[in-house]
């Protein structure tokens, strides 16, 4: 049996937690670290009383120094935000009311719009296609820095594509074109697609097997050229890409064109009209236009 502990006289005392013969004891804390405790308490429970501190559903308590409508900061923001609408309303209708491609030969109304435009792309755009807007190869958000465009890159049509978007369900006007499933649906046997993406990759000027590119030649004229044109050069009028440069949307190596045409690709854009206003979709389309692969 254990030997029952015995406390000397002036020892600190024990918690009663014993492991292994080691005893905890049971010292006091600091007193400054208490006051300390304490005071940080009464700090927080001052301020919750003085200032702005709990959020509630549509506002937040205001405390006894800000009880005040002027003491809102979100009253304070909305007010703030509205004196700069104001101040941009005249400027913001004059971009509206001017053709697109006139806006170029206002120097004040194409600063503004660029200027409106990078932080509307910041805020709506660069989640998909990148804060440089480079895009995402490999995932299907289209580079808008080059002259490779998907729909066209004119004014008009990068307007249009902003407003109505592609391939998106919401927008009776958007844009729409689908390509066919070759493989998953069986219009290609699989010697069919390694023939036609030889094809492919000669067009696009890479490495390929000349003799498979021959065949393919001849499935890409029959099934393949009524989008993307006999020499691969593309339709933009249904968002079909070029096939013979080096500009790639999902990515150019044959396993990548292999995977195209056997599952084919749907690329989807969300209908910015109902979120964003006109001058709002023409400030950003002036800003895209402007970042160095505008029509």
């Amino acid at each position: 049996m254990c030997a029952k502990q015995v406390k000397k006289p002036g020892e600190v005392p024990t918690t009663g937690h014993e492991w292994d013969g080691i005893r905890e004891y049971d010292n006091p804390m600091p007193r400054w670290w208490l006051w300390t405790f304490y005071l940080t308490i009464i700090w927080s429970v001052a301020y919750m009383i003085f200032y702005p501190a709990w959020p509630l559903v549509s506002s937040a308590t205001q405390g006894m120094w800000g009880t005040q409508p002027a003491g809102d900061t979100r009253l304070a923001v909305a007010e703030e935000i509205k004196r700069f609408d104001d101040a941009n309303a005249p400027i913001k209708a004059k971009l509206v009311a001017t053709e697109l491609n006139a806006i170029a030969a206002d120097p004040e109304l194409e600063g503004y719009a660029k200027s409106a435009g990078a932080a509307v792309f910041k805020t709506w755009c660069a989640q998909c296609h990148g804060a440089g807007a480079a895009g995402v190869q490999n995932l299907g958000y289209p580079n808008l820095l080059d002259d490779d465009w998907l729909w066209g890159g004119d004014m008009e049509s990068i307007h249009l594509t902003i407003t109505h978007g592609i391939r998106n369900t919401d927008d009776a006007d958007a844009r729409y074109s689908e390509m066919p499933k070759f493989g998953v649906d069986g219009l290609l046997e699989k010697p069919q697609i390694e023939e036609v993406v030889e094809h492919v990759l000669a067009l696009s000027g890479q490495e390929h097997d000349a003799t498979k590119a021959a065949a393919g030649a001849t499935v890409f004229a029959d099934n393949c050229a009524s989008c993307h044109m006999e020499d691969g050069s593309g339709d933009r009028s249904q968002g079909a890409p070029k096939l013979s440069d080096a500009v790639w949307l999902y990515g150019g190596s044959r396993e990548a064109i292999t995977e195209s045409v056997t599952y084919a690709r749907f690329g989807v854009m969300p209908n910015w009209n109902t979120r964003l206003s006109e001058d709002e979709i023409r400030a950003v389309a002036v800003y895209v236009h402007g970042l160095g692969g505008g029509e």
